[in-house]
């Protein structure tokens, strides 16, 4: 079923936790690793937001849980997220991290989206994609969260729910196998009650692929344990790690020719395959520390660490046009060839009380915390670039490669030459506090707000010249919500955000801020006994502060970019007559609010130009239903997602075209214990593009892919 689960808060939940793992009888155990499963699942996805469920969050939150994401078939975040309207896909440096925007705002084009885990700022750095395998939820919450969770993206946060020890013993494999030749293994084994006191859980996947790319194959693999330990009657710690490792050719997708596209088959590569692969590997820890003070307050401490490392070579179609041989013959491409040694650290310390109390008639929820992070940036960079093009200009100087009949290889790859030599350390403290009063049995206001004081130091090694700047934000927030009765709530809200840019000006500066602020005002409900549960928002966001070009001092960036987003959305979950199913429509209207520079290329941002890679209209949708025949259990679902045209380079009027995508699949237990998955992706092989960042680099969409699963269970 496809309906989440009440909220409850972390808290409440490790102290439940707790007194499960203390279990005196077979009995009691069975029962009790029910609920501690249900619990733990339910309370990840509020931790670090306090004890509220759904109906009486004023925000928007979207809940793809474990379910929703097996019925699509997912396996990476980026696929999951495809799931919610208000997300669009940006540019994601040829297949090696996640970049979104939420609500049609993106954060840093040159950074991976961040996400949280587990309410952690923790999805910083360059680990690669991230997979799905260690995930049991993925939660949209809408419009800026900085008055909780400090600087973030401006449209909206990610927060993903991880997998964790659910108190019952149990294992599952699953082996699948698509028709691109991508083989992949998944393990799951969660242990029981271990000397009434402690649990574990071992996730792991391993993965050798093919793609429907020429010459594109990659591996990978991860491992993501996690452990519960009751230390007293009281006091519950959690221990989670992250490892992963993926090795994948740098892929910046097909072409249009003089902006037309499908003149090249979705198959060409354009790089080359001498150059190997990138690898991007990510080693993690989180901790938490949680203790329950009495019944009504309760304190959590966490810590995390994430290292992550990207490094490798790329060869990639040339963008500047005075370079670019195929805007004169329509079929040879100019290249560059690039190297990347990237190398980050994020690390952060959280620590929260959070409790209710009364003021004369009034109820309060209260959240107070501090938290403390440090961003280690470590960028090396080098390039070989093609010449402006002449009459002496030769296709080996170019990298040239026709792109109807390519021969790879062709030319000895050229060495690079140092161009970035980089650290950037962000460094941030936040205070918050947010208190959530019932003024009537109907009535209950939320007001919050948050003390950032942050510093930004630049140690440019190429030329041994360091620039700081530091400074200080209050993100405030301020929601209304009304119970119209137990099945039905109105909510109004009103948030601030911010997000650091990297890099500096001209005069060697840092860049101010990404600022962004949010309305919203919604229509939530929780019906037929909670088989039905949706929510109906409108929404504006403004932006200010993005980087523009300078144009004073071409080739060089200033933070005075401004933008809007506005819209609806709606998404709806349930169950009723034996059918499951998951709907989420979007209308976004995202623009440029001022005339500036574009900062890649200098063309004009005029007032009112879309924003790139977000459509106007999304939809998804997912309906399974369980029968059964000849007395084993089936389960049979399709699933449709509608994507429209999008603004494909900024300031120019390059469009990705609009794309609609089924899927269908069933499954059936083959044996007890043993069961088996068929599932066709894109049945109608559709040719679609799912994002792009010029005319020059588009990502084609897969084709149609049939992928069969075998999965045992323990």
């Amino acid at each position: 079923m496809f309906r989440s689960r009440p909220s409850l808060s972390l808290f409440q939940s490790a102290s439940l936790i707790v007194s499960s793992l203390g279990l005196a009888s077979p009995l009691a155990m069975a029962q009790n690793a029910t609920i501690v499963e249900e619990i733990i699942v339910s309370s990840q996805r509020s931790a670090y937001r306090g004890d509220f469920a759904l109906m009486e969050t004023p925000q928007a939150i979207q809940v793809i849980d474990s379910e929703m994401i097996n019925s699509a078939g997912v396996l990476d975040l980026t696929e999951a997220l495809d799931l919610s309207a208000a997300v669009s896909r940006q540019n994601n440096f040829g297949g090696l991290w996640n970049s979104f925007a939420v609500r049609g705002f993106a954060g840093d084009e040159n950074l991976p989206s961040n996400y949280l885990v587990n309410g952690f700022n923790a999805g910083r750095g360059f680990g690669g994609s991230r997979d799905i395998s260690g995930i049991e939820a993925v939660e949209v919450l809408k419009g800026p969260s900085a008055a909780l969770f400090g600087r973030g993206e401006p449209g909206g946060a990610v927060n993903l729910v991880t997998k964790r020890p659910t108190g019952e013993s149990g294992a599952k494999v699953r082996l699948s196998l698509d028709e691109f030749g991508t083989v992949r293994t998944d393990g799951d084994y969660t242990s029981g009650v271990i000397a009434d006191s402690a649990a574990f859980r071992l996730v792991g996947f391993q993965e050798n692929g093919e793609s429907f790319r020429d010459t594109i194959d990659w591996k990978a693999h991860g491992f993501s344990p996690s452990v519960v330990v009751r230390l007293s009657d009281r006091t519950s710690f959690v221990y989670e790690m992250e490892a992963s490792r993926r090795e994948v050719p740098f892929d910046r997708g097909v072409l249009a020719v003089n902006g037309q596209l499908g003149l090249i088959p979705p198959t060409r590569f354009l790089g080359e395959p001498g150059d190997g692969p990138m690898k991007a590997e990510v080693l993690g820890h989180q901790l938490e520390l949680n203790h329950n003070i009495n019944d009504d307050w309760n304190v959590l401490l966490g810590f995390n660490y994430r290292d992550t490392l990207l490094s490798g070579f790329s060869t990639e179609p040339e963008l500047t046009g005075s370079r670019q041989r195929l805007s004169r013959d329509g079929k040879t491409v100019t290249r560059q060839r690039r190297s990347r040694d990237y190398d980050a650290q994020y690390q952060v310390l959280r620590a929260e009380v959070n409790g209710q109390f009364e003021t004369g008639t009034l109820a309060h929820r209260l959240i107070a915390g501090v938290d403390t992070d440090r961003f280690d940036n470590d960028q090396v960079f080098g390039r070989y670039r093609a010449p402006v093009l002449g009459p002496t200009t030769t296709l080996q100087q170019s990298l040239a490669l026709d792109i109807f009949n390519p021969v790879y290889g062709q030319f000895p790859l050229p060495a690079t030459s140092l161009l970035t030599d980089r650290l950037e350390v962000l460094e941030a403290t936040g205070l918050y506090v947010q208190d959530q009063i019932n003024l009537t049995d109907q009535l209950q206001v939320r007001v919050g707000f948050r003390y950032d004081s942050f510093s930004q130091r630049t140690d440019n090694r190429m030329n041994n010249r360091s620039t700081k700047q530091s400074d200080n934000r209050i993100s405030p927030q301020l929601g209304l919500v009304y119970s119209v009765n137990e099945q039905f709530s109105l909510y109004g809200t009103f948030g601030e955000g911010f997000r650091a840019n990297s890099g500096a000006d001209f005069t060697g500066n840092a860049f101010a801020p990404n600022e962004s602020n949010s309305m919203e005002a919604g229509l939530k409900f929780d019906v037929l006994d909670g088989n039905l549960q949706g929510n109906l928002a409108v929404f504006r966001q403004d932006q200010e502060n993005m980087l523009s070009g300078d144009a004073v001092n071409p080739g060089f960036s200033v933070a005075i970019g401004e933008a809007r987003s506005s819209g609806v959305e709606f998404d709806l979950a349930g169950s009723i007559n034996d059918y499951d199913f998951m709907v989420s429509y979007a209308f976004v209207d995202a623009e440029a609010t001022k005339g500036v520079l574009d900062f890649n290329f200098g063309l004009q941002i005029k007032e009112g130009d879309r924003l790139i890679n977000v459509p106007e209209h999304s939809f998804s949708a997912l309906l399974s239903r369980d029968i059964v025949v000849d007395d084993r259990p089936v389960t049979l679902g399709s699933g449709v997602i509608y994507v429209g045209d999008r603004l494909g380079e900024t300031a120019t009027s390059f469009e990705l075209p609009a794309y609609t995508l089924w899927r269908v699949y069933a499954a059936f237990e083959l044996i007890p214990n043993v069961s088996i998955r068929a599932e066709l992706d894109n049945a109608l092989d559709k040719e679609y593009y799912t994002n792009s960042f010029s005319p020059l680099w588009v990502q084609p969409g897969t084709p149609r892919r049939a992928r069969v699963s075998a999965e045992v269970t323990f």
